[in-house]
């Protein structure tokens, strides 16, 4: 199956000129969405992971799935006001704006192995956002995952020495 004919691209969104690949017409086809997992799994089989990390919100619906796949916990990485207990805080520049990333102080302990999942690696500042985010609770990153890559966008280079995981590549 060609998992690329299953992103929809949408022009225009969130601001002019930007193609935003959307992976929700992914998610709805059952054997897309298992051989998307299983290719982003299947590196990972022999590493031991402890946990999975994933950002909200589309981290969350590839991650999750992943963890119970490779026998791992999941943790969630939320914006600002939606985590309970007490939390570290990263804010970090977007393409078009800024963010604020968030997580339990407790989520991750020091030298457990971690992967961090996200649905689109592009410039890579979401994904160096939660780096740093497990670099301060003193986790091993094993790999960040992708569903999707902009490669023209350079996210790859802004995320060395970091071992890349993605499935389609634009």
């Amino acid at each position: 199956m060609n998992l690329k004919d299953k992103i929809r691209t949408i022009q225009d969104f969130p601001l002019p000129g930007i193609r935003y690949r959307d992976i929700t017409t992914l998610l709805q086809d059952p054997q897309a969405y298992r051989e998307l997992l299983d290719s982003l799994c299947e590196p990972l089989r022999e590493e031991k992971i402890d946990l999975v990390i994933g950002p909200e919100a589309r981290g969350f619906v590839i991650g999750a799935p992943m963890a119970y796949m490779l026998g791992a916990g999941f943790v969630p990485v939320r914006r600002p006001g939606k985590l309970p207990a007490e939390v570290y805080r990263y804010e970090y520049a977007l393409g078009h704006g800024r963010d604020t990333l968030e997580i339990h102080q407790d989520a991750v302990v020091a030298g457990q192995r971690v992967v961090i999942v996200d649905d689109l690696l592009a410039t890579g500042s979401t994904a160096q956002a939660v780096c740093r985010l497990m670099e301060k609770l003193g986790a091993d990153i094993v790999a960040l995952c992708f569903a999707i890559e902009l490669t023209h966008l350079g996210g790859r280079a802004n995320l060395e020495p970091y071992r890349i995981l993605s499935t389609i590549k634009y």
